[in-house]
């Protein structure tokens, strides 16, 4: 009888073809992983994280990026719980598990008792994706946002971030880190934004990018300006510049509950792709 042997393992850039074979599975539902991995590495030292590892015979079952954020990338049952347990045993070190519906959950059903109680579980976020230009006339306003710019650009990033996640991004550092960010997104051309009078309108970033896919993250929309139909339209821009630019498909995940935010990325062309899961400490 053939002997499997399970282990979990620290991934280094050795591992790097058997890393980049797993995350192309699901280029998609991966990318933010990916585009890590592709960009820096294995290393932890230049990927500000360990890339764990559940191989059978020295093969890559799954993976799991444990940095600031908990990602696991093809993990069934057995990995989830293998990561899981090698998590609880470390102690948290993360600011949010996020992934795959079920993978997160079963992370968490196990990390809960040591880890919880969590500041927000979303049970339930749409993954969306488009291969196609707009359904939508895109707004000729909305446009790369210049790195004169990033001053601008900072409090929507900040106001944005702080009304999504619940908590605002600027540290001890007085914002710093965050700034540098934003200022990396813009540098790369990733930044998008309807500015007017020095006051940023809408804006939204490329936050996650590789040959095979992109994500945006940071859909805003000013306050005093919301329900007046410019996220769909800012939204167009960005995913029309991305699919003639950037990648074959723009994907984002969203909040079940926001039903304003579905209705405008469902009129711009997105579907169903799949669902992740957020736990927020």
């Amino acid at each position: 009888m053939l002997r499997t042997t399970s282990s979990l393992r620290v991934l280094r850039d050795t591992d790097l073809p058997g890393a980049l074979e797993l995350l192309a599975r699901d280029p998609v539902a991966n990318v933010f992983v990916a585009a890590r991995v592709q960009q820096v590495g294995l290393e932890p030292g230049r990927l500000g994280a360990e890339m764990w590892a559940h191989l059978a015979d020295g093969e890559i079952l799954a993976m799991c990026h444990a940095g600031a954020n908990l990602v696991p990338v093809q993990a069934g049952p057995d990995s989830v719980r293998v990561f899981a347990d090698r998590a609880r045993r470390q102690g948290r070190r993360c600011a949010t598990i996020v992934g795959p519906r079920d993978s997160v959950a079963g992370m968490w059903d196990r990390l809960e008792p040591a880890w919880g109680p969590a500041r927000d579980v979303r049970e339930r976020q749409p993954l969306l994706a488009t291969r196609t230009p707009s359904a939508v006339l895109p707004d000729p306003a909305v446009r790369r946002v210049r790195p004169d710019e990033i001053d601008v650009l900072v409090p929507a990033c900040i106001a944005m971030f702080t009304e999504e996640v619940g908590v605002s991004p600027v540290t001890a550092d007085g914002g710093a880190s965050y700034r540098a960010r934003v200022a990396e997104m813009v540098g790369a051309g990733r930044a998008f934004a309807r500015i007017e009078d020095g006051q940023v309108l809408f804006k939204a970033e490329i936050g996650s990018l590789t040959a095979q896919a992109c994500q945006v993250q940071g859909v805003w929309v000013a306050p005093h300006l919301r329900g007046r139909g410019l996220a769909a339209p800012g939204l167009a821009t960005v995913v029309d510049t991305a699919l003639a630019e950037l990648a074959p498909v723009v994907s984002l995940y969203v909040n079940d509950y926001n039903t304003a935010a579905r209705a405008a990325y469902r009129k711009v062309g997105f579907s169903d792709y799949g669902t992740f899961m957020s736990v927020l400490f």
